[in-house]
């Protein structure tokens, strides 16, 4: 307890340091706010890296049992149902990159790559899934955002470029692939 309450003295803000739990030798950037009912866990040699600026909303559960787990910069993870990103082999990674969203409760296990600005938009189970970098949520010009899963169910082994959505509730294809600009048009 006295070293979770700790890391408020170092930058990180934490609302409820009694309801979050967080394994030693976690990384964590200054600035990195977490919400209560958050879970860092690195075992095993795990690596558990987040990056300056990023959000952890209620309910979000992050593994690093063996494996490695890096988020960047001002990524937003967990709102409205958490979000569990589980790396418990040692051969597998999670990158998250600057800017990206994870909402809605869902999840990623074995390799996957969310890119800088990248989103994952409701209950999706993603495992070994590639989103392309972009521009954040707030671009502009919606063919220049990073790629989004949006809807529920799974997604393995898709690749979604840049300015891509995959839009499913069920199974995801790649063949669904579509522009963002069918969803944001631009003004």
């Amino acid at each position: 307890m006295a070293d979770t309450a700790a890391l408020i003295g170092r930058g990180v803000v934490m609302f409820d340091p009694y309801s979050t739990l967080i394994s030693e030798d976690v990384d964590l950037g200054a600035g990195v706010v977490i919400w209560p009912g958050v879970t860092l866990e690195r075992l095993d040699a795990g690596t558990l890296a987040v990056g300056t600026g990023t959000v952890l909303h209620s309910g979000t559960r992050i593994v690093a049992r063996g494996g490695t787990v890096v988020i960047g910069r001002r990524a937003e993870i967990g709102e409205e149902g958490g979000f569990t990103l589980k790396a418990d082999r040692p051969d597998v990674v999670i990158e998250i990159g600057d800017e990206a969203r994870l909402l809605g409760g869902g999840s990623a296990v074995l390799n996957n790559v969310i890119g800088r600005g990248a989103q994952v938009l409701g209950p999706i189970r993603m495992q070994e899934c590639r989103l392309e970098d972009g521009g954040s949520h707030v671009e502009p010009d919606p063919d220049r955002r990073g790629g989004v899963l949006k809807g529920a169910g799974v997604a393995r082994g898709l690749s979604v470029p840049r300015g891509g959505v995959i839009q499913a509730f069920g199974t995801f294809e790649a063949g669904a692939l579509r522009r963002q600009v069918e969803f944001h048009p631009k003004r």
